[in-house]
């Protein structure tokens, strides 16, 4: 659990007071959006921060890349799409089977890709994106292929979801969800372990932790993230195509991370807001967006390696330590004199 949410001072601790402000905003944000247009887009904003947080994980805290998250969604989504159409299962349960496939194949993925590093590892999760996004264009019969196909409505409890509002509610609730236990992660020993093995594998290693079993838990906690909103993104849109699997949209994602700050949870969602918000601001410059993104992330890791939230946070800590001492040096000359 989060640790006591009261500092000495009296003050909320600052990770409780953020999902204190999140949780506000999300019940203040339907009351103050009355166009359809940016609803949907605080949805897709609150889908892509639920996917970056796992991203976040990963990459950020656990110090392993991945360039082939995106392929993660598409097992998802393609669950939702395929499983119901062609077999008739209950949506619930297919976006179950696609969590259950998509941690499997992680599973199974995670011992070879995460015995190569650097650049290795990054061509390895890349090859891994690729093959998937592959597959769902050449399984035509099944999956449309390169044309997509449709996927039914999500029934929770018998009740239908069909009006943008009725998502917003439940995606809503996923996001506040994910944020809590992803602090909660952070701060228990598997999220210490994880920061261990960011650190130095080598000192994590001599403390005890076991490499390869954090490797793979992180990676399929990862995948199951990036799985079920998968499906949720099928079935919230009503339709599927294998570019929600493909290389750019992987890059997307990991751009998210890097431009709002590794291994910060908040970081992940300013991250998300600020990419989801930019090819909005782009549509008019068609193409453009892929080169926005290419100088955004070239510029972030140039000039603010660390991420924009982290980055700020640390400037403002130094300004703040500044201010003290000026006025401690101002008082020690009052009382001088």
């Amino acid at each position: 659990m989060i640790r006591p949410v009261i500092l000495r001072s009296g003050t909320l601790r600052p990770t409780t007071l953020g999902l204190v402000a999140l949780a506000v905003l999300l019940l203040v944000l339907p009351l103050v959006i009355s166009n359809s247009f940016y609803l949907d887009l605080v949805i897709r904003i609150a889908i892509n921060a639920i996917i970056v947080l796992g991203l976040n994980l990963l990459i950020g805290f656990a110090g392993q890349i991945s360039f082939g998250h995106a392929g993660f969604l598409g097992i998802g989504a393609y669950a939702s799409a395929v499983l119901p159409t062609h077999f008739g299962w209950p949506p619930v349960l297919a976006l179950i089977a696609g969590a259950a496939a998509a941690a499997a194949l992680a599973a199974v993925m995670a011992w070879p890709i995460f015995r190569l590093k650097g650049h290795y590892l990054a061509m390895a999760t890349l090859g891994l994106g690729i093959i998937l996004n592959l597959i769902f264009r050449n399984e035509a019969s099944y999956t449309g292929g390169p044309d997509g196909m449709a996927v039914p409505a999500m029934e929770l409890f018998g009740f239908e979801l069909s009006r943008d509002r009725q998502w917003y509610w439940v995606i809503a609730a996923l996001l506040l969800v994910s944020v809590w236990a992803s602090l909660n992660i952070i701060d228990s020993p598997f999220g210490r372990a994880l920061r261990a093995l960011h650190g130095s594998e080598v000192a994590a290693r001599v403390v005890g932790v076991d490499i390869a079993r954090y490797k793979m838990a992180i990676f399929v906690m990862s995948a199951t993230f990036a799985s079920i909103m998968g499906s949720i993104t099928a079935h919230y849109v009503g339709f599927v195509t294998p570019n929600i699997a493909d290389f750019f949209h992987s890059v997307e994602l990991v751009t998210m991370v890097v431009v709002g700050g590794m291994a910060s949870v908040f970081g992940s969602l300013l991250g998300a807001v600020l990419l989801t918000i930019l090819p909005q601001a782009l549509a008019t410059f068609e193409g453009w967006e892929t080169v926005a993104f290419g100088a955004i992330l070239i510029l972030c890791m140039i000039f603010m390696p660390r991420g924009l939230l982290p980055t700020l946070a640390a400037r403002l800590g130094s300004l703040r330590s500044a201010v003290a001492r000026l006025r401690a040096g101002r008082s020690v000359g009052e009382s001088d004199s």
